[in-house]
């Protein structure tokens, strides 16, 4: 039997540089410098000879190393809570678009709804030299984050401090829950049980504004805050034990579109129709929650404008040199679909 051996020796492996694109093309290493960084400064026989060695060695300019010496990269990092929620996909469509127009790259990483994981993730691109961060839906605390922002700018998005290192950017969560409580009593509703998600980002906020608005209706004896999180299985594990209660609310109030969903699944198990036996309200407006089968009214956020605007938080101490903390704070609005309606009557 014939045996055919591949080898791979380490020199086909081995990556360009910058001398062997200057011996290809017949130039100096400072030449080839030149036409990586301002390639106007050099004559177009010069700089066509480089580049075509360039691209027929397959070089990449070595970006981290001119970090290096530039003290910059021109890269915002980019954190975000949960890989999986679509809500931070449509802020992240915002960041880099409010980065690419001002020419800046994004980098994103995933703390995977884990502190530790979140500052593992951030400390990564801390070593690749980012030159700012934007944290999305942050878990951690408050003095890693601030010692995070004392070396590099640093905006929150989705959850709010009074850190004059950091500045953030947002809806008040506690206006928007003001509102869905506003509305459903409106219809009608006076038992409305809110899930709330602990101390998630936005959560306290949410919850606070509904207790606020329940009591400015008179509806104390009806505040119940049952435990959840921003998850589909959060929301049914919440749910689950509303309806094994015995006390069975006209109106739930969900932290977020996805516990919302999860709530959904167990009172459609449960035999209930939405909304005449019981109203859902949802936090987000995410995409899902406009679909025809599923039409949840819930409170609705400017996503793509929060990216955008923290980006120009983060560029503002680049750039500009400000050193006072920012609060950028975005008007919330109810989105009213098929899940909502007067209350049921009990007989």
């Amino acid at each position: 039997m014939l045996a055919i051996i591949y080898r791979v020796g380490s020199e086909s492996l081995k990556q360009p540089t910058i001398l062997d694109v200057a011996e290809r093309a017949g130039v100096s290493k400072s030449l080839v410098s030149l036409v990586m960084r301002e390639p106007e400064r050099v004559s177009e026989a010069s700089r066509l000879a480089v580049l075509q060695a360039a691209k027929e060695l397959g070089y990449r300019p070595n970006r981290v190393a001119r970090s290096l010496v530039q003290q910059h990269t021109n890269v915002i990092g980019v954190v975000l809570s949960d890989l999986h929620n679509p809500f931070f996909a449509d802020v992240a469509d915002g960041i880099e678009a409010a980065a690419a127009a001002s020419g800046y790259r994004t980098m994103l990483s995933s703390g995977f709804l884990d502190s530790t994981r979140e500052r593992a993730a951030t400390d990564t691109l801390l070593e690749l030299r980012v030159d700012a961060l934007i944290l999305m839906g942050s878990m951690m605390e408050i003095e890693q984050i601030e010692d995070v922002a004392s070396s590099l700018p640093v905006t929150l998005l989705g959850r709010y401090t009074e850190s004059e290192l950091v500045d953030t950017v947002g809806v008040d969560d506690a206006v928007g829950a003001r509102e869905a409580v506003d509305f459903l009593v409106g219809l009608g509703h006076s038992n409305i049980v809110h899930i709330h998600a602990g101390s998630a980002a936005g959560a306290p906020r949410r919850r606070s504004g509904y207790e606020t608005a329940m009591r400015e209706h008179g509806l104390e004896r009806y505040i119940r805050c049952v435990p959840g999180d921003f998850t589909e299985s959060g929301g049914a594990k919440a749910m689950e034990e509303i309806l094994q209660s015995g006390d069975l609310p006209t109106a739930v109030f969900a932290p977020n579109d996805f516990s919302a969903l999860g709530a959904m699944d167990v009172v459609d198990s449960a035999g209930l129709r939405i909304p005449d036996d019981i109203s859902l309200f949802g936090y987000d407006n995410l995409t899902i929650a406009g679909l025809p089968r599923i039409s949840l009214t819930t409170v609705g956020q400017p996503r793509t404008t929060l990216g955008e605007q923290a980006v120009h938080l983060v560029l503002e101490r680049l750039n500009e040199g400000r050193d006072v903390a920012r609060r950028v704070v975005a008007p919330p609005y109810l989105v009213i679909r098929k899940t909502t309606g007067p209350p049921r009557v009990d007989g």
